[in-house]
């Protein structure tokens, strides 16, 4: 059994081409009103192979060998364009009103655990 590495890592690079992309992640570029939005995102890939061969005194000679690939694809904003202007948006991140109405939780737990420290001090 021989393994072609060169052909392997050959064929996984041309499918990371085609696939670990925005258009197939998130999307194409898309207008909003008068901004241009374009997804970014963020790509980790590792890969991995193995082989070996031994002697036995039942068989012979005895070969083994593995190989891997992972592949990890998160979007993770867009770059937003009006006139000359750009900018770049995270996703996932809130801002505004969003990120205090995430707070609130929080708060309220807060707000009572200091109620209950009051209440046992008197």
């Amino acid at each position: 059994m021989e393994l072609h590495l060169e052909e392997l890592l050959g064929k996984i690079t041309d499918f990371m081409k085609s696939e670990a992309n925005t258009e197939t992640v998130v999307g194409k570029q898309f207008d909003l009103g008068e901004f241009k939005c374009v997804p970014v995102i963020k790509v980790g890939m590792g890969f991995g192979s193995g082989g070996g061969e031994g002697t036995d005194s039942k068989i012979k000679k005895g070969q083994g060998m593995g190989a891997g690939a992972g592949v990890g694809i998160e979007p993770i904003g867009f770059l937003v364009t009006k006139g000359d202007r750009i900018s770049f948006l995270e996703a996932g991140k809130s801002h505004g009103l969003a990120a205090v109405f995430e707070k609130i939780p929080e708060l309220i737990e807060k707000i009572s655990v200091n109620k209950k420290k009051e209440e046992a001090s008197v």
